[in-house]
């Protein structure tokens, strides 16, 4: 949610110099009658100023701007000054004395002399308290949540927290102006306010039945007044919130389809489709199906996706609940599949494109329209720039569409344009190529100039990205060791931890998973580093259970496996390589090629070193007879093969590298092979396993 950034130099000032007092610091303070004054003291007593001392020069520099009528505050003037710096820095190394009340005073004052939300200063303050929130009082939560408005935070899941614990102490609370803010559900919310706690609700998960009502009971009230995109956010927040009412729902679709007969404009239009797609009975009749035909050729690719997403979510409606798929949805796919290719093919401003594709995730972009869109940057691909460069990047990433054209050329502008990219860009860049698992022809160059555009950034770059950098970076089998050593530094992985705690939840676990798989590719991969693996806590905890259930597919290489081998007993299912990594079957070749079956006395199995834990799943160890080797299966299925071509990706490709130094052999089975009609049969499935296993066909 927060992103670090360093903060500008000021150059310094001379002052007069003034005599000492020997008064306690804070009556020095308080008996100040100008900005000036304060400045002084801040400037002769920096070493030494305690919290309760930082608040208070915060509260009068606030107070003397308070008393000046508009012409004379000079808020600006006290920002830029070189000694409110000062106190902006000694205030950063506070935060953690500061007491409840102290942090969020200090909080609200700064942002009153205008201190952008994305300072430091401002972020470790939100982060601090939000860390204490269940322990503030009422009038402190009030102030926080004030100062939370004035950030424009009304859907984040801060905002969200608090509504659930002004929800529970929601008898007890007198403060108005918490009321005003917000948070009080109740009848003085304005439309603008419940529009705001439903968004937070919906970012909180709210399960609370009152809460939900009482805030749909507001909307309902207001809902005449709401315009289409607003009554869009309110459909989407309640339907996610599981709410239900007839009535409520009734209204809103009567307004929306009101809406729709009057609205001219495609994307209002598409607006309100989606939104009347959404509700219980998302049907639409005759008249309002041609006025979107009638806009169609006006729409750009957002309208179009955004239509077709809500047929699509119609269509859905109609097959849960047994109804048929009628004529007119699929006709009106078909249109929409047409105007989209057309738009493609009539691209001629890679600029203009790019404007419309940037935001496009939805399934029938997807499915429709995905070639030809590769084709249109393709056709464009000249007016690929230091400017749309990342973006277009992190587009392919999405699309799973390997084109080493697109990707040869993006490697090309980084290299010749790396001075105009900024730093912050370089992760969404190098992504495709990671998930792709693609190396561009000038590889070694096109990395280094990434790392270093980079280099001397590193310390102030925000900790996640660098860790799915690192992570992107290792699937290449590249491993620039400024960059791994930044990360795998007490400091940066303190400050890491810190922002892991306010993570929503699948944030983070996905975060300490990279961190893992990068933790292991390093030991793996370059042991020269020296790098200790510090995961086996973590990897122990999401892995002691079962792996899961095989599919069908799955199912039948088991068998087949089993026959193959000479019997159940010589395969094993669902085990952890060292390192964890997940191994759906596994066997045993002696050295003469003869399967070895399992509780032999001769193969050891069991905990690594060093495991010390109790799971259903067995770690396999490395204790074989001299000449004997492991072979590990995989069955890949599509998602570990690029969308058009079967090129395995870079996961799958980490993967097989890790497992083969860790001494396994590795047999991974494509399910297109599989699958195909030269597999139909049992017996040709049973003579690709052999040929697979043992270099031979039929037996």
């Amino acid at each position: 949610m927060f992103r670090l950034r360093t903060v500008g130099a000021f150059s310094w000032r001379m002052f007069q110099f003034r005599p000492f007092s020997c008064e306690p610091l804070i009556i020095q303070l308080n008996k100040c009658i100008d900005e000036e004054q304060i400045f002084d003291l801040i400037e002769r007593n920096k070493a030494t100023l305690s919290e309760k001392q930082v608040e208070c020069a915060f509260y009068n520099l606030w107070q003397l701007q308070k008393q000046k009528t508009s012409l004379l505050k000079n808020v600006a003037c006290v920002k830029d000054h070189p000694q409110f710096l000062t106190l902006h820095n000694l205030t950063t190394n506070k935060i953690k004395l500061m007491n409840d009340d102290t942090l969020v005073n200090v909080l609200y004052i700064t942002q009153q002399f205008a201190v952008e939300a994305h300072d430091p200063l401002i972020q470790a303050l939100v982060t601090e308290a939000w860390k204490r929130m269940e322990r503030f009082d009422i009038k402190v939560l009030s102030t926080f949540s004030t100062c939370l408005a004035d950030q424009h935070l009304y859907f984040s899941p801060l905002m969200g927290k608090i509504a659930n614990i002004v929800n529970r102490n929601l008898e007890t609370i007198q403060d108005l102006r918490l009321k005003s803010t917000i948070l009080l559900i109740s009848e003085e919310l304005t439309s603008q306010q419940a529009l705001a706690v439903v968004g937070a609700m919906e970012d909180m998960e709210s399960r609370n039945s009152h809460l939900n009502k009482k805030i749909a009971s507001v909307l309902h009230k207001h809902l005449d007044n709401y315009k289409p995109i607003e009554l869009l956010k309110i459909t989407q927040s309640l339907i996610f919130l599981h709410f239900q009412s007839k009535e409520f729902f009734v209204k809103l679709r009567k307004l929306l389809l009101s809406h729709l007969k009057v609205s001219v404009r495609p994307s209002e239009i598409s607006i309100l489709v989606c939104a009347i797609s959404m509700l219980p009975s998302p049907h639409l009749d005759e008249s309002a199906i041609s006025r979107i035909e009638a806009v169609l050729p006006q729409c750009d690719l957002n309208d179009l996706n955004d239509f077709a997403t809500s047929v699509l979510r119609w269509i859905q409606y109609d097959h849960t609940h047994m109804s048929s798929i009628t004529g007119k949805q699929l006709k009106l796919l078909r249109k929409l599949d047409h105007y989209g290719h057309q738009r493609l093919q009539q691209s001629n401003n890679l600029d203009q494109l790019w404007e419309e594709l940037k935001s496009l995730k939805a399934d029938w972009f997807r499915e429709s329209l995905v070639e030809e869109t590769i084709a249109a940057l393709q056709r464009l691909m000249d007016g690929i720039n230091y400017i749309n460069v990342a973006g277009i990047a992190s587009f392919i990433s999405r699309t799973n569409y390997l084109s080493t054209l697109l990707l040869d050329r993006i490697a090309s502008v980084v290299i010749e344009q790396i001075e105009k990219i900024h730093p912050f860009s370089i992760f969404a860049v190098i992504l495709p190529y990671s998930i792709l698992n693609y190396d561009p022809p000038q590889r070694n160059e096109f990395f280094g100039t990434c790392m270093q555009c980079l280099h001397s950034h590193l310390g102030t770059l925000d900790p996640l990205m660098l860790v799915f950098l690192g992570f992107s970076l290792a699937t290449l089998e590249y491993f620039p060791e400024d960059l791994l050593k930044t990360i795998f530094n007490i400091k940066f992985l303190a400050r890491l931890d810190s922002q892991l705690e306010i993570l929503p939840s699948s944030l983070r676990t996905r975060v300490q998973f990279r961190l893992m798989e990068l933790n292991r590719a390093v030991c793996l991969e370059c042991p020269e580093l020296q790098i200790p693996w510090f995961h086996d806590r973590f990897c122990q905890q999401q892995y002691n259970k079962d792996i899961g259930s095989m599919n069908g597919a799955q199912l039948q290489i088991s068998k087949m496996l089993a026959e193959v081998l000479g019997g159940i007993n010589c395969v094993k299912t669902s085990l952890l390589s060292p390192y964890y990594h997940t191994i759906e079957f596994e066997c045993i070749l002696d050295k003469r090629k003869k399967p070895i079956p399992y509780g032999s006395h001769n193969i050891t199995l069991g905990k690594l070193p060093g495991m010390y834990w109790e799971s259903n799943i067995q770690i396999v160890g490395s204790s074989l007879p001299p000449g004997a080797e492991r072979i590990a299966f995989e069955f890949l299925d599509s998602k570990a093969f690029c969308r058009n071509i079967p090129h395995i990706k870079g996961k799958s490709a980490m993967k097989k590298r890790h497992l083969e130094i860790l001494g396994y052999r590795v047999i991974q089975i494509p399910h297109f092979e599989w699958n195909s009609m030269a597999l139909s049969q049992k017996d040709a499935r049973l003579d690709y396993l052999r040929e697979r296993i043992f270099g031979i066909g039929k037996s």
